[in-house]
């Protein structure tokens, strides 16, 4: 894979939606993110903790697949790192991903985002608001 030309069909895509993206020379395994996302969740902070680890992999160009940078993102947001680490050496969300990737699976995602709206529209890709808003109009005169 070229990552140069794939980061740069990003910002091309993308760019418009604000979203700064950095010299990425790698592509991170996500899947630790991704099971301690579902830590920060559990303890009603997903979100500000979602959008820091977005930050860190896009912007700031950090392997968030780095058990030792997802716990320096978790310190910055407040979360316990200690039982955090724990959580992540058990596997204890694995389950809950495994889940959420044969349940997509049975609902044909092949991409990231997607959005189902009503279980019958998609809409697929980073979208501007404004998109959004045209879709769920089409949506809403059907």
């Amino acid at each position: 894979m070229n990552l140069k030309a794939f980061w740069e069909r990003l910002r091309s895509t993308y760019g418009h939606l604000g979203v700064d993206f950095g010299d990425v020379s790698r592509l991170s395994n996500s899947r630790m993110a991704l099971e301690a996302s579902e830590y920060a969740r559990d303890l009603g902070r997903f979100d500000s903790f979602h959008h820091r680890v977005l930050r860190a992999y896009f912007t700031e160009t950090r392997d968030i697949g780095n058990l030792d940078v997802l716990l320096v993102l978790a310190q910055e947001e407040g979360l316990d790192t200690a039982d955090l680490r724990r959580a992540l050496q058990e596997r204890r969300y694995a389950s809950r991903l495994d889940e959420a990737h044969r349940e997509g699976r049975q609902l044909g995602i092949d991409a990231v985002p997607t959005f189902i709206i009503n279980g019958k529209y998609r809409i697929v890709g980073a979208q501007s608001l404004d998109f959004f808003r045209d879709r769920l109009r089409e949506i809403d005169g059907e």
